[in-house]
């Protein structure tokens, strides 16, 4: 029977232990020959080093052949059970200085099975990190691989190991496979195997300089250098890119064949009446976005448009001119929020902004306006009555509002655009909904202020066409960002409070962000360690982390200390509708202070008195919730100031990213940083976090320029073959992601 990629494992894995295969299959996910090939190295071995080991330095990762000179078991107390244990000590004679293993042991079993494998005159490979202990070279944790007694059978496997030329591969692992058994497996594999069957056609191949597919496997595998290295990986990031970016390129394709309604804005009178009102010019991004989002409209087919822009650089007003483009044209638009706070607030905002031109039908409306209307969960049904009979009827032209715009009892009368905010805090199945109510397929526009990893991912892409506002309208003033790290200075939490008092002293106002509503509330982690008992003794156990501030806690405890005799509101999920809308309207009116509060002020709430924000424990935010934060200042002309408050380490990941936040006011570099160390998140799937990357070898800031290409091939090969009937491999491979869970999203975004 031939071998070839979806033959099972077990036919080139040899000896193997049935264990070893479940740990492969298991811990690895290889369940397949073509699983076992697309394993790659995670890095390489220059083969010099298995043999000479002269220049060695602390953390150097080695790969030697040597033979054991002296193995001794030895016997101690343990301090920790007071019971014996024992550990197994033995040196390894190299083509350099000698190095010292040691392997500890419960018991004596264990210990015996250690000394059989390291025993005096053993041979074989050992992989481990150099470092030194009592001016001794040591080799710290090894892995090995032992030949044994023989003369032959060392030679034999000297060899094994030898063969692979200068470059020794080390494959990622898990807990009992050695990188030389995926090695073993792999040589066999190509030795024993049917060619691999090529996807890409020749010309495109040569067009953009990328290797054949055996011997791409063959030198990511075997290379003689780093270059075939290099070109290895070329070869299967662009086949990934490429066979995303079809995929993406054909669901275009299928939603402009699908059509819509052409919104030309008719005689647009809402529009240019309300253009006329502005108290001032827009700028010239936002003109120019503007007509971008026009000729979209235009189109008899749906647009599918990302507008990001920085915090304050406009994009609700452009987003509300292209609401009355399509009023203008006969529809209607809804803006979808993800919170009551910001739906509220787009509410309140959009009907100051229209005045008049938004009571359209009432007996204060202009004689060329529409009706906007507010539609949230917390709305009782009386209180919906009117609004969804409004809707249905398309008396109401703009519709505003949250997760209740998706459900069944929401209907509209023409549905032309819908304007999702801060799209990454919507599920792909929820965007669906909403456009679902369309008789035609709508116009979509989403927008964002910072980008999350999976958004930057996307725009990368080409699923969305992007519109990016850069500048700030005028009145926009700079923002200092400051960390104020607690580990090292706990004293300045004194002139935190100190600060605040001294900008209420100058008529302003101040944010506090805390990340929990109450101080029962136990995050992801904690609640598993909250019952560990502490070993006090133990200099070397770590500080246990403070609680997270909380909403209800901080405005008791600041209201009877260090904020005493200062206007204080809070502001968090769990209250009432109306009790949430009276404060937000009482400290946006300059009634209160302070405004002490969770993340529901994130985006969309403009107080232009608002000059000072702290965010308590602010590295358990991400960086696109910091700067999306501190946005919230700064909005009145007057210079804005953000305190970062963490009791993280120095050099920590957590400081790295307040750090990071500190650092610079332009988002589009945060984004970039924010995946750099997230990763993409699952850039073909409805998962919204970082994590693991749902793509295999691609990476998007590393390999930007390898999907560009991939993209220009895509549309290239679509514009003659849409079917791709010249290429039926691409074509299977194509249709496999079409048809996987992770490209449901593509039919629905």
């Amino acid at each position: 029977m031939a071998i070839n990629f979806q033959s099972s494992v077990t036919t080139v894995l040899g000896r193997t232990t049935p264990a070893k295969r479940k740990r492969l299959a298991e811990g690895l996910g290889i369940e397949t020959v073509g699983d076992l090939l697309r394993h790659f190295p995670r890095r390489y071995l220059e083969t010099g080093s298995l043999t000479r080991i002269d220049n060695l330095r602390i953390g150097q990762l080695l790969c030697v052949v040597g033979e054991i000179a002296e193995c001794e078991i030895k016997t101690y107390k343990d301090r920790r059970t007071n019971r014996p244990a024992y550990r197994v000590e033995a040196v390894l004679r190299t083509g350099g200085p000698p190095l010292k293993m040691t392997f500890f042991a419960k018991n004596q079993n264990t210990a015996h099975w250690h000394a059989r494998r390291v025993a005096q005159g053993n041979r074989g490979v050992f992989l481990g990190k150099a470092d030194r202990f009592r001016d001794q070279w040591q080799l710290v944790n090894p892995a090995m691989t032992i030949f044994g007694m023989s003369d032959d059978e060392d030679d034999a496997g000297v060899g094994d190991v030898l063969d692979f030329g200068p470059l020794f591969p080390i494959y990622p692992l898990t807990k009992g496979v050695e990188t030389w058994d995926i090695a073993r497996a792999v040589t066999f594999a190509r030795q024993v195997m049917e060619p691999v069957a090529e996807l890409l056609p020749d010309p495109l191949r040569e067009e953009y300089d990328v290797l054949g597919i055996q011997q791409a496997y063959d030198w990511v595998h075997q290379p003689d250098d780093r270059d075939q290295v290099a070109q290895a990986h070329h070869r299967f990031r662009f086949e990934e890119a490429l066979i995303t970016q079809l995929v993406l390129g054909r669901r275009r394709r299928a939603r402009q064949a699908e059509g819509a309604t052409a919104r030309t804005g008719g005689a647009g009178a809402v529009l240019a009446a309300f253009d006329e009102r502005l108290p001032f010019e827009l700028t010239a991004g936002q003109v120019e976005v503007g007509k971008q989002i026009e000729a979209d409209l235009a189109q008899p087919h749906p647009m599918n448009r990302l507008l990001q822009g920085e915090v304050g650089s406009g994009k609700t007003l452009v987003a509300l001119r292209a609401m009355l483009r399509v009023v203008d044209s006969g529809g209607q638009a809804a803006l979808l929020a993800p919170t009551e706070v910001l739906a509220q607030q787009h509410y309140r905002s959009i009907a100051t902004m229209l005045g008049d031109l938004g009571e359209g039908g009432t007996i204060f409306g202009s004689g060329e306006g529409t009706r906007v209307e507010l539609l949230t969960g917390s709305m009782n049904k009386a209180q919906r009555t009117g609004p969804l009979s409004r809707i249905a009827s398309g008396e109401a032209g703009i519709v505003i509002g949250t997760h209740a715009l998706l459900q069944d009892n929401v209907f509209f009368a023409d549905l032309g655009l819908v304007v999702v905010d801060e799209q990454h805090r919507f599920g792909v199945e929820q965007r669906a909904a909403l456009t679902d109510k369309a008789a035609a397929p709508p116009h979509l526009l989403v927008m964002t202020a910072t980008p999350i990893p999976r958004t930057v991912a996307m725009t990368v892409f080409g699923d969305l066409e992007t519109s990016t506002l850069s500048e700030l309208p005028a009145g926009r003033a700079p923002i200092q960002t400051n960390v104020v790290p607690l580990a090292e200075h706990p004293g300045w939490v004194a002139r935190i409070w100190e600060r605040i008092r001294e900008e209420v002293g100058k008529g302003h106002q101040v944010y506090v962000v805390c990340p929990r509503i109450t101080g029962d509330e136990l995050e992801a982690g904690e609640r598993d360690a909250v019952d560990l008992p502490r070993d006090d003794d133990d200099p070397d156990a770590p500080a246990p982390k403070p609680p997270a501030a909380a909403v209800e806690d901080m405005i008791a405890r600041l209201a009877e200390g260090p904020l005493d005799g200062l206007r204080l509101g809070r502001l968090h999920g769990r209250l009432p509708a109306d009790e949430k809308d009276a404060t937000m309207r009482a400290f946006a009116a300059g009634d209160l202070d302070v405004l002490i509060s969770t993340t529901v002020i994130e985006v969309g709430v403009d107080v232009a008195n608002a000059t000072t924000m702290v965010i308590l424990d602010a590295d358990r935010f991400g960086i696109s919730q910091l700067h999306q934060l501190r946005g919230r200042v700064g909005r009145g002309g007057l210079p804005g100031l953000c305190l970062l408050v963490s009791h993280a380490e120095a050099e920590s990941p957590s400081r790295e990213r307040l750090d990071a936040v500190a650092s610079t006011t332009d988002g589009f570099v945060l984004s970039r940083v924010d995946l750099e160390m997230r990763r993409e998140g699952d850039v073909l799937g409805a998962s919204q976090a970082g994590g693991r990357s749902s793509l295999e070898n691609l990476r998007v800031l590393r390999d930007e320029d390898t999907i560009v290409a991939a993209r220009h091939a895509a549309e290239g090969l679509l514009d003659v073959d849409a079917e791709l009937g010249q290429a039926p491999g691409l074509a299977d491979a194509v249709r496999a992601l079409e048809q996987s869970q992770l490209a449901e999203f593509v039919d629905k975004s």
